[in-house]
């Protein structure tokens, strides 16, 4: 009797280079602008194909619910959607830290979308598969489409882009920052600008959830005073983490070295990576479908 078919996916954590948001739909939902960077930060997922439908998740994080993560969710929409009768057991290994505003709750539905769409050779488009998503989250059709990307509207009309090469230093300070709660308080600004991509370059951006996240979280404030003093540092998404861009992984791991010292002690709590841009995922490409 043969193994289950089964694979293994890497999904990529990203940053926001900036975010604007231009204004609050009726919906609740919110126009932004924002430029998407897919990073090499990610956590990994593995999956073995169940002839049975049930969906089962093991964790290492063991503060993520098991009943009610994006994970699940995305695997029980592929199969409403589909109406396969086939399960998965999914094994998810977390390194992307949680609310820190690096998408990866939405980089592991993605790729689970992906994985299962495989394993069960439903054969769905990405169009498809990136719809499905857009309900659960919507960050989650970026990383199902794979690609470094401007995007608008939501976050779901994303246009790719090749950003020159890039290293990150990423701080995480120890606080959970929920997004929905950021988006729906009353002094968030909500009236920005729509820029070009010449605008961006020309350093005429910000992240516009920065302030009010500053004020609600002074280690988020910390944060970004220690990595400013080593060059420009910005927040990504709705936070906690904040990132500052180096030429090479040797300038970003020497201000690594600097902060994470008795330089600034108050930041010893702090989750911190040196992390590599990338235009593509690794979780877009073709994975040979296993029997283990």
């Amino acid at each position: 009797m043969s193994a289950a078919p089964a694979m293994t996916l890497a999904a990529p954590a990203k940053l926001n280079l900036f975010l604007h948001i231009l204004d609050r739909r009726a919906d609740g939902y919110h126009e932004l602008q924002t430029l998407f960077q897919l990073i090499d930060l990610s956590d990994t997922l593995h999956f073995t194909l169940l002839e049975i439908p049930d969906l089962e998740l093991q964790c290492n994080n063991t503060s993520l619910p098991d009943n009610d993560n994006l994970v699940l969710r995305a695997a029980q929409a592929l199969r409403e959607h589909s109406g396969t009768r086939l399960g998965a057991r999914i094994t998810l290994e977390k390194q992307i830290p949680t609310g820190a505003g690096l998408g990866g709750g939405s980089s592991d539905a993605a790729t689970t979308l992906l994985a299962l769409n495989r394993l069960w050779q439903l054969d769905l488009d990405l169009d498809t598969l990136a719809g499905i998503g857009q309900t659960l989250g919507a960050d989650i059709p970026l990383f199902v489409r794979g690609r470094s990307a401007w995007a608008e509207g939501i976050g779901e009309c994303l246009t790719a882009v090749d950003l020159p090469p890039a290293w990150y230093l990423i701080i995480t300070p120890p606080c959970h920052i929920s997004t929905a709660g950021i988006f729906s308080h009353r002094e968030l600004t909500r009236n920005g600008s729509a820029i070009r991509m010449a605008d961006f370059l020309a350093g005429r951006s910000r992240n516009d959830c920065e302030d009010l996240v500053r004020r609600l979280y002074p280690p988020v404030d910390e944060a970004l005073v220690c990595l400013g003093r080593y060059g420009p540092a910005r927040m990504t998404g709705t936070g906690a983490s904040v990132f500052a861009r180096f030429d090479s992984e040797a300038e970003a791991r020497r201000v690594e070295q600097r902060i994470f010292t008795a330089e600034h002690p108050t930041l010893a709590k702090a989750e911190h990576f040196v992390t590599r841009g990338m235009n593509s995922s690794p979780a877009g490409n073709d994975h040979h479908i296993s029997q283990m």
